[in-house]
């Protein structure tokens, strides 16, 4: 029985030396300075072109590799790019492959048509052969066999 006791007083023990571990203040912890996030930032702003020679050569070698901003806007550019350049509509495109759908042409002869003969002239009329417009599924072969 003693055992028992020993046991349960060493696990009450225990449990507050825990919960004692993970108090702390919040002062304590994450201490509240007179700097706001602004002066931090203007601090470190002006710290990255200040005359550490570290800093500065870090900043000319960021420099050294900037490309300007022109080059994107350069229509010839985007000319050259268009063609390898992955867009939503030619992955659709390339994906699923619309099925040619191929125009019937019909001449429909003069006519009498109605519950009163009228008389209809002859005309000619289009219309796709499939109802809706059919693709191929992604690797099914749509060029000419």
């Amino acid at each position: 029985m003693r055992q028992i006791s020993t046991d349960a007083s060493s696990y009450l023990l225990l449990v507050i030396a825990m919960l004692s571990a993970c108090t702390t203040s919040k002062e304590k912890l994450l201490p509240h300075g007179e700097t706001t996030m602004l002066d931090i930032w203007n601090q470190e702003a002006a710290g990255a072109s200040g005359s550490n020679p570290a800093s500065r050569q870090l900043l000319e070698a960021r420099m050294a590799l900037r490309r300007p901003l022109t080059e994107r806007d350069d229509p010839e550019n985007e000319a050259r790019s268009t063609s390898y350049t992955r867009t939503a509509v030619n992955e659709i495109h390339r994906q699923f492959a619309r099925l040619p759908n191929p125009d019937l042409v019909m001449y429909v002869f003069p006519h009498l048509a109605g519950t009163d003969p009228v008389p209809v002239p002859g005309y000619t009329t289009v219309f796709a052969l499939h109802q809706r417009a059919q693709y191929a599924l992604p690797g099914e072969r749509t060029e000419a066999y």
